[in-house]
């Protein structure tokens, strides 16, 4: 079985077309295990092959216990409708997953449906180097979302789900007559965890995606969209992981999760829009 790096090394030759420079724009040639530019910039594959493309360290809150308890829910099948449905327009596509955190809903996708070759990136190292235990064809690096590392009109699909967006990059990157599927939680999304973690915060209990809605129509033409809202039951097994996978839990005390792990939510409304536009 080969390494993770050697099989990184063997994609970044393969498909170094999809890469450039954030330092320069430059394109960017394969050297064993490293990506250079005619300026002398490079990017060395680290031993998880994952390469970062950062020119400076960057402390993010969220942290590996939280990436892997986000993986524990979303492999429990706490998105299951969501993902067939997300499935259903990436077969066959080359995916760019933005913000893609230990990069679950890729690997899930990739999991029932072909697509092509693709990558995932993340601000949070932790995270990608999560992400690096899939076993799929899919390549994964430490970047960041103003300033992607990648050349003009190389992926037909963008993910960006539960992320910031940076809509100038996303079009600049998206193949012509490609798409960008985002989803954004809807009011009703967590709301018994949000309710358990801040009892006496109405603002925090409520909220509202109609902003971010109006941007995601301003910067590309809505091709599809579709609300999905549910219940979902809750085992006894990952009722740990539905407290601490989301920043929801930045900032409650360890009394009140302590009271929830003694009175467990039984469900929990997952409550979401998903936004498909095209370039």
């Amino acid at each position: 079985m080969k390494k993770k790096i050697e099989k990184s090394q063997e994609f970044i030759h393969k498909y170094k077309n999809l890469f450039r420079c954030p330092l320069c724009q430059q394109k960017l040639q394969a050297k064993e295990k490293s990506l250079c530019c005619s300026n002398g910039h490079q990017f060395d594959l680290s031993k998880k092959g994952t390469l970062y493309f950062l020119n400076h360290q960057i402390k993010t809150e969220y942290q590996k216990k939280m990436f892997e308890h986000r993986r524990v829910m979303i492999k429990s099948g706490m998105y299951q409708p969501l993902l067939e449905f997300l499935a259903s327009y990436c077969e066959n596509e080359q995916l760019l997953d933005v913000g893609c955190g230990e990069g679950s809903f890729l690997q899930e996708i990739a999991q029932t449906t072909a697509i092509q070759p693709s990558i995932g990136f993340d601000i949070a190292k932790e995270a990608v180097y999560l992400a690096t235990e899939d076993t799929h064809d899919i390549f994964w690096c430490v970047a960041d979302l103003t300033n992607m590392p990648f050349n003009n009109q190389s992926f037909s699909t963008i993910l960006n789900i539960f992320t910031p967006s940076n809509y100038s990059e996303f079009a600049r990157v998206l193949q012509k007559g490609g798409q960008i599927i985002k989803v954004v939680p809807q009011s009703g999304y967590l709301q018994e965890l949000r309710k358990a973690f801040y009892p006496d915060d109405d603002r925090k209990q409520s909220y509202s995606n109609e902003q971010v809605i109006e941007k995601f129509k301003q910067s590309f033409s809505l091709d599809a969209y579709k609300r999905f809202t549910y219940r979902f039951a809750l085992s006894e097994e990952n009722q740990d992981s539905l407290l601490e996978m989301s920043p929801l839990e930045w900032g409650v005390s360890d009394k009140q999760k302590e009271k929830l792990r003694q009175n467990p939510l039984k469900n929990i409304t997952v409550d979401l829009d998903v936004l498909i536009g095209k370039n």
